[in-house]
């Protein structure tokens, strides 16, 4: 039987999964998953609750909102891919010594596309001893639209990820002020289904989570240039050598885990996040959001690494 699997939307840090399914690692396992994309990040999980697709890898998030709005909502993360914010601030003026605080005295945009990168910064305001409601942000735009302003000067910084990082500080047009990844483990995106198909469909998800770990095995020893290459089908449009180097950022600052497990201290500074920030109004507990069940058994499993190219 095969499983459905849908992406939240296009990113790179999102690699590892790309890298699974171009080496074709779930076939590997002896289970079939045909993929699927939306266009639109906040529908994903809708097609998860109508049943136009099985599994979802996106921001437990989106679980712990389905569960704010529907506390009978069986949704659950099983396996965790990305366990740091992929998310970085950059700006105009070089600032070596950037403190959280130092955003009180500039004009700054923040990610309009989905909310989470924005929920994580204002508690990492907030621990910093600053109030979010006070800074000069620019909530409503789009990050092309920010870079853009970025460059012609009508802001001082702007939340991004990869590739835009790279190619903004690359060509002199920004500097990075703060990766959003050194606050430490902040459960970013993990396989989520409806935990009904977990208990019906275990032994599948099982070898999807092996799939997944193998992958993530590789993804620690290959080289950033090998990485690149395997998910270059995905961003045909961006250059190899530009993949490779963000590609070597995101591993250097831990952004994809080691394991398929999801540890609750990532999944309680997410949604730290969501709750100072408002956008759920009470928290879901960690037995409720995540199952680790299978993600334990395939680590004590230990299965090999997958068998490409390293560089």
């Amino acid at each position: 039987m095969t499983i459905t699997l849908q992406e939240a939307f296009r990113a790179l840090f999102y690699a590892p999964f790309y890298a699974a399914l171009s080496f074709d690692a779930f076939a590997d396992e002896g289970v079939s998953v045909r993929f699927h994309t939306t266009p639109v990040p906040g529908e994903a999980h809708t097609n998860l609750v109508k049943g136009n697709v099985d599994v979802i890898w996106g921001g437990p998030m989106r679980v712990m909102s389905a569960y704010d709005s529907d506390p009978d909502c069986d949704l659950v993360c099983f396996c965790e891919v990305v366990a740091r914010d992929p998310f970085c601030l950059v700006g105009r003026e070089a600032k070596p010594n950037f403190h959280l605080a130092d955003l009180a005295n500039v004009t700054f945009a923040t990610v309009s596309e989905v909310p989470t990168p924005w929920m994580c910064l204002q508690e990492d305001l907030r621990r910093a001893g600053q109030n979010p409601a006070n800074m000069r942000r620019r909530p409503d735009h789009s990050m092309q639209e920010n870079r853009r302003a970025l460059i012609e000067g009508t802001i001082d910084a702007a939340q991004f990820f990869q590739p835009d990082v790279h190619e903004l500080v690359a060509s002199g047009a920004a500097n990075l002020w703060y990766a959003a990844a050194n606050r430490g483990p902040c459960s970013y995106t993990a396989l989520y289904t409806r935990r009904s198909a977990l208990e019906a469909r275990t032994a599948e998800f099982e070898k999807m989570t092996r799939a997944i770990y193998r992958t993530q095995k590789w993804i620690k020893a290959a080289s950033p240039r090998a990485i690149a290459r395997a998910i270059h089908e995905y961003f045909p449009n961006v250059p190899e050598a530009t993949l490779a180097a963000c590609c070597a950022s995101y591993r250097d600052l831990d952004v994809w885990g080691d394991d398929p497990v999801l540890p609750e201290d990532g999944y309680d500074r997410l949604q730290a996040g969501f709750l100072s920030g408002g956008m759920i109004k009470k928290a879901t507990p960690f037995k409720d959001a995540v199952d680790n069940r299978i993600a334990h058994r395939v680590v004590q499993q230990n299965p090999p690494m997958l068998e490409r190219a390293l560089s």
